[in-house]
């Protein structure tokens, strides 16, 4: 168990771009499959991932791997996801002073910009519909995109520190729900 759990996040870890909310879906798709968790038992783990400090896929790697062969199980799905992503920053590091001028490199990071765009924003309305038994169109569904899009402009146009727009959409959430 402990060498699929290293494994499998590895394997993310290798192809992993944009951060870990967009990795989320690829995550719970492997977890799918191994059959390890639910839905349910995954947005659970993508909830308490997202309240803890760090990167939410480490998180979630972390608390899948102990949920499912304890604290070693913890261990290996960390070290698995974390491992591609520290080999690749010491080559690049090694190579960046050399590279960073070149037209390919730029050009590169340019290109994969809307990829993880496109990623973030799927995992977001993934993560926001699933395993929702009522309607789209309800009450509740028109509370969530409206708190969401205040705290987009409260952030975007007013510059209110995210701490604090995250502080009033849980008030916000409490008053409407």
């Amino acid at each position: 168990m402990l060498w699929q759990l290293f494994l499998v996040f590895i394997k993310v870890g290798l192809i992993s771009f944009g951060g870990g909310y967009a990795v989320m879906t690829l995550i719970q798709r492997e977890v799918a499959v191994k059959g390890w968790m639910n839905a349910d038992e995954f947005q659970e783990i993508v909830a308490l991932a997202g309240m803890a400090p760090g990167s939410i896929a480490t998180n979630a790697a972390t608390l899948i791997g102990y949920s499912e062969a304890g604290f070693l199980g913890a261990i290996a799905a960390t070290v698995g996801i974390i491992l591609p992503s520290l080999v690749i920053v010491i080559l690049i590091t090694a190579f960046f002073m050399k590279l960073h001028s070149s037209e390919w490199v730029k050009s590169s990071f340019y290109g994969l910009r809307p990829i993880v765009t496109g990623l973030i924003i799927y995992a977001a309305i993934h993560f926001g519909l699933s395993g929702r038994s009522e309607p789209l169109l309800s009450w509740s569904m028109t509370g969530m995109l409206l708190i969401c899009a205040v705290c987009l402009v409260l952030v975007t146009k007013y510059k209110v520190h995210p701490f604090a727009v995250i502080l009033l959409s849980a008030v916000a959430g409490i008053v409407m729900f």
